[in-house]
């Protein structure tokens, strides 16, 4: 959709719910080797979860959640959250962050060279038949006798693990658990992504003025 800025400024955005986000479980550096959090999204009835899913969140005093992912923190960034905590998104962002949004791309199915690789095709003139959108050669018989590793070719396409970075965290709604990003995120309507402080952040001046990076911890 789009909002409005205090300039008047139409600013295309995506509204993304972040929260509430309960604290199912923590890991420490001295019983797991690593620093992090578990954190759950989405409550589903107790009827769909399984007796592990059921546990995780009694131990945690919470509901089952239906997405689930754990997140890497540094020790003393760890040490901020506690098991059965909520969270909500003034506690993690403030507006005019910078933010990295991971999700998964939409799926397109098999596709040609032209709609996968951006290929222009062959040409439609006189001496062309049934080729106008075939990917053309892919070697020779002599050298290399094999078609190269990584060629592009007709298969696959989307359906992958995509983070986009550096996307402006327009606007926070807190009162319902809500935050504005400006841009696009991966993914289709209703899907999950996880939303981080960026991790290389670009902090723009103003508009045609340039941008300087900052790196964070």
């Amino acid at each position: 959709t789009q909002v409005f800025a205090d300039d008047g400024e139409a600013v295309p955005v995506t509204v993304i719910q972040v929260g509430p986000c309960h604290v199912l479980g923590t890991r420490t550096e001295e019983r797991d080797g690593y620093s992090a959090i578990v954190l759950g999204f989405d409550e589903k009835p107790a009827r769909l979860a399984n007796k592990p899913e059921l546990g995780i969140a009694k131990a945690a005093n919470a509901k089952p959640q239906r997405f689930i992912r754990e997140l890497r923190l540094s020790k003393e960034e760890a040490g901020k959250y506690t098991l059965g905590q909520v969270i909500g998104p003034k506690d993690v962002f403030a507006d005019g962050s910078p933010v990295d949004v991971e999700g998964w791309s939409k799926g397109k199915g098999y596709q040609g060279v032209l709609k996968r690789h951006h290929m222009k095709g062959m040409r439609g003139s006189h001496g062309t038949h049934e080729y106008f959108r075939h990917g053309g050669s892919i070697g020779c018989r002599l050298t290399p006798q094999r078609v190269h590793k990584g060629k592009r070719m007709a298969g696959h396409m989307g359906d992958d693990r995509v983070t986009i970075q550096n996307l402006q965290l327009f606007r926070i709604l807190a009162d319902e658990n809500v935050i504005l990003v400006r841009g696009a995120v991966p993914g289709a309507a209703n899907d999950y992504v996880v939303v981080t402080q960026a991790a290389t952040r670009t902090a723009y001046k103003r508009k045609g003025m340039g941008k300087e990076e900052v790196r964070s911890k």
